[in-house]
């Protein structure tokens, strides 16, 4: 998936650089795109305070079970400085749980406590409804499509 920055940018199919609009590059769309979803995902989490990262980890966990951080951090697609601060933050608001791996002492395992479980349980709902909202403005196959696509470059 790496690649390899070319010291020379390819032009193609006689492409020009008048011809470029910053409208139309994959990164300033799916940066718009970004920024819908996370406006609408903060409307529907604003009033439990929690981040798009720290509800996947929150439904993880509930999925899962109990994960090593490293684990969780690769399910969730976070690197380690991130999946490390989304459990530090979990564990200080009592939701995460942590302790020694009983079979590797050098290892921690995360699970949701009570208060954690009963949370998640309680914003999944709104999973549903984020996702909606974001994508109403596409039909039904276009959603699916799309969904599809993002999978596929992902």
């Amino acid at each position: 998936m790496t690649h390899m920055k070319s010291l020379k940018p390819r032009v193609e199919d006689g492409r020009s650089i008048d011809d470029y609009r910053v409208e139309e590059h994959i990164g300033h769309l799916l940066r718009r795109a970004h920024q819908r979803a996370s406006s609408i995902f903060q409307s529907y989490m604003g009033h439990v305070q929690i981040t798009p990262t720290q509800f996947a980890a929150l439904t993880k966990l509930r999925d899962e079970g109990e994960l090593s951080q490293n684990h969780l951090g690769r399910l969730t697609a976070m690197d380690p400085a991130t999946i490390q601060g989304v459990t530090r933050r979990l564990i200080d608001r009592g939701l995460v749980q942590i302790r020694p791996d009983e079979t590797d002492k050098r290892r921690m395992l995360l699970r949701l406590t009570d208060a954690g479980l009963q949370l998640t349980e309680d914003i999944i709902p709104f999973g549903f409804d984020i996702t909606d909202d974001t994508l109403e403005p596409l039909s039904v196959e276009e959603q699916e499509l799309f969904l599809r696509l993002l999978t596929k470059i992902s």
